[in-house]
C-alpha cells in the first residue's frame, strides 16, 4: 500500500462547516456535519440532543482509509502507548497497522500516519466547536448551559492531548531549529474555535505554548461553570464536574505549575462519583476494565457502531489480547500479543495485584494466579505468551462472538489518574509529602507491602510516576509523563522480550518522535504553518543488538 496517501485540509474543513447555517433533515444524526441555528437549538430537543451526543460517538469514529488502525480515540491511546518503552508486540505478524509507529518510520509530513492522527482530532474538534457554536450563554436554558459546558471539556480534552503531542521539546536527535532556520521550540498546534471564519484558518500559525495553555484554562474555567446544569453524563460517556477538574489537573501539570495541579487533582477525587477499582475490578475475566461505570469518563461501544461491525477494527480487536476474532490473540496462527516490557513487569512487586494484569512467565510464582477466561483458557496455556497483557477483558467476556466482545467499554478518565498526579505533584513541592501520598494509596489500595526507600525529589517522581504507568497500562497517558519529564525509553537490554528488532531503540531522554509533525497539506491550506514545522524524527535512532 502506497503510505504517502494525503487527503485533505482538516483545518479549512472545520471552519467552513462550523458556520451557523440551517439544519435540513440531519438533525437526529449522531454525527452532524453542519450546525444549528441558536433558535433551533432552543426550539429543538432532538437537535442539541445530536451535538450533545456527537461527541461521545466520535470516540469510537470508523476511519476507512485502508489501515485498519482507524478506530478512534482508542487507537489514538494505543499509538501513545506503542511509542513508549511500556507496550510492545510480541511479534510482527499482522501489526504492519501499528508498527511503524513503534519502529519510528515514516512520521514525516508526508504519510498518511501523521495525517490519520492530525486529521481524527481537527474531525472530533469540529464536532465539540458544532456544540459549542450553537449555544449562546447569554440566552440558553440551564440544560443547554450544560450541553455547552460538556462540549467545552470536550474541546480542552482534545487540545490538550495536541499540545502535549505536538509541541516541540529538545531531545537527543533534533535541534528546535528547524530546516526552514525556524525555531519551534514550545510551539504547540493552531486553535481552531467556532467563531473563526475562513480567512482567520487560511492564516492560523501554531499557538505557542503559553496561549494554548490560555485557551485551554478558559475553555475549563467555562466548563466548570455551565457542567453542573448538565442533566445525566449517560452512563460516564459525557463529563461531568470531576472530569472538569481531571483535565485542569492534566493541564496544570503540563505546563508544571504543581500547586494548582495537586490543588485539582484533589477536587477530581473529592467530586468523582466513581471510587477507586479494587482487584476483583480489575481481574475479573467477564467485567474488567470494560465497565463504565467505574470509570470517571470512558467510551462505550454498542453492537450496532461501525467499528464493532467491521469485526476487527476496534478497541477489542486490537487491545483485548483474549479474543479468537481480533488482530491481537486467537484470530490466526502467530497472531501479536501486546506485552509488557519485561523489566517493567520484573520491577512490580509480587505482592501487586496489578502484576495480574498480565501472563507470569513459566515457573513464577504467580503464574496459576493470572485469571483466563474459561473458553480460551487452552488457547491461552499454549499460545499466550510470557508478560502478554488481560488487563482489557472484552464485553461480557465473551472472546468469540464479535458482536458481543467488540460492544466494551476503555476508560478516558479514572479517579486513580488524579491521586498519582496528586502525589507526583505534591513531590515536585516537598518530596516526603508526595511519596507519603503515593505510599498510602499503594498501600490501601494496590500492595498492602509497599514500601519505598527512595527519598530524593527526582527518585521519589520517578517511583510515582513508575506507579502511574503500571496502572495506567494501556490507557494512552504515559507518553505524556515521559515526554514531559525528559525520561528515557529503554527497549534493548540483554534478555529483552521486544521481540520485533527494529523496535529495540535506547534514547537520551525523551525520543525525537514523541514531537509529532504536522502534515504537509495544512501548510498548503494555512499559509501561517509554512516553514515552521516540527523536525522529522523518522529513522533517526539505531535500534539496539545484543
Amino acid at each position: 500500500m502506497n503510505t504517502k496517501h494525503i487527503f485533505h485540509s482538516l483545518m479549512g474543513l472545520a471552519v467552513a462547516t462550523v458556520s451557523l447555517t440551517s439544519l435540513t433533515g440531519c438533525i437526529e444524526e449522531t454525527e452532524p456535519t453542519t450546525v444549528a441555528t441558536e433558535p433551533q437549538i432552543q426550539e429543538s430537543a432532538s437537535a442539541a440532543e445530536a451535538f450533545l451526543m456527537a461527541m461521545p460517538a466520535y470516540f469510537n469514529h470508523f476511519t476507512d482509509n485502508g489501515w485498519h488502525h482507524g478506530f478512534g480515540y482508542g487507537a489514538m491511546m494505543y499509538i501513545r502507548d506503542l511509542m513508549t518503552g511500556d507496550m510492545n508486540h510480541s511479534s510482527t505478524n499482522y501489526s504492519s497497522h501499528f508498527y511503524y509507529w513503534s519502529r519510528n518510520k515514516y512520521q514525516g509530513d508526508g504519510y498518511i500516519f501523521g495525517q490519520f492522527i492530525f486529521n481524527y482530532y481537527y474531525e472530533f474538534v469540529l464536532t465539540a466547536n458544532n456544540m459549542i457554536g450553537a449555544v449562546n450563554p447569554e440566552t440558553a436554558t440551564d440544560k443547554q448551559l450544560g450541553y455547552l459546558g460538556a462540549g467545552l471539556a470536550f474541546r480542552a480534552l482534545l487540545y490538550l492531548d495536541m499540545a502535549r503531542c505536538y509541541e516541540f521539546l529538545p531531545n537527543d536527535k533534533t535541534s528546535n531549529i528547524n530546516v526552514d532556520g525556524n525555531d519551534v521550540l514550545h510551539l504547540t498546534v493552531p486553535i481552531v474555535t467556532a467563531e473563526m471564519d475562513q480567512a482567520a484558518a487560511t492564516n492560523n500559525p501554531r499557538a505557542s505554548r503559553e496561549t494554548m495553555k490560555e485557551f485551554i484554562e478558559n475553555d475549563l474555567n467555562d466548563a466548570e461553570k455551565y457542567i453542573v446544569n448538565l442533566p445525566s453524563t449517560n452512563g460516564n460517556v459525557l463529563p461531568d464536574l470531576a472530569c472538569v477538574y481531571g483535565l485542569k489537573a492534566r493541564l496544570y501539570m503540563w505546563v508544571e505549575d504543581y500547586a494548582n495541579a495537586e490543588k485539582y487533582a484533589r477536587l477530581a477525587i473529592n467530586t468523582a462519583k466513581t471510587g477507586v477499582m479494587n482487584e476483583t475490578d480489575c481481574t475479573n475475566v467477564t467485567t474488567g476494565f470494560n465497565d463504565i461505570t467505574k470509570w470517571m469518563w470512558g467510551s462505550q461501544m454498542t453492537s450496532e457502531d461501525d467499528v464493532v461491525q467491521t469485526g476487527i477494527i476496534n478497541w477489542a480487536s486490537w487491545l483485548t489480547n483474549q479474543t479468537t476474532f481480533g488482530y491481537t490473540g486467537y484470530g490466526a496462527s502467530n497472531m501479536p500479543f501486546n506485552c509488557i516490557d519485561k523489566n517493567m513487569y520484573e520491577r512490580i512487586s509480587d505482592t501487586d495485584f496489578r502484576k495480574l494484569e498480565f501472563k507470569a512467565p513459566e515457573g513464577s510464582p504467580l503464574a496459576d494466579k493470572v485469571l483466563q477466561i474459561p473458553a480460551v483458557k487452552q488457547l491461552a496455556e499454549e499460545n499466550m505468551p510470557a508478560y502478554a497483557a488481560v488487563k482489557f477483558r472484552p464485553a461480557q467476556g465473551n472472546a468469540e462472538d464479535y458482536q458481543i466482545g467488540a460492544a466494551t467499554a476503555f476508560p478516558v478518565m479514572r479517579v486513580e489518574e488524579m491521586y498519582f498526579i496528586e502525589a507526583e505533584a505534591a513531590a515536585h513541592q516537598d518530596a516526603a509529602r508526595g511519596k507519603d501520598l503515593l505510599t498510602s494509596f499503594m498501600t490501601t489500595y494496590r500492595d498492602k507491602a509497599y514500601q519505598t526507600k527512595k527519598t530524593s525529589k527526582d527518585e521519589v517522581v520517578e517511583e510515582i510516576v513508575f506507579q502511574k504507568r503500571v496502572e495506567l497500562w494501556g490507557e494512552g497517558q504515559t507518553f505524556f509523563d515521559i515526554k514531559r519529564l525528559n525520561y528515557s525509553v529503554t527497549r534493548g537490554y540483554p534478555g529483552t522480550n521486544w521481540n520485533d528488532a527494529l523496535t529495540r531503540f535506547n534514547t537520551n531522554g525523551r525520543p525525537a518522535w514523541m514531537n509529532f509533525v504536522m502534515v504537509k497539506t495544512e501548510a498548503n491550506n494555512n499559509q501561517a504553518l509554512v516553514g515552521w514545522n516540527n523536525p522529522d524524527p523518522s529513522d533517526l535512532y539505531t535500534p539496539w543488538n545484543e
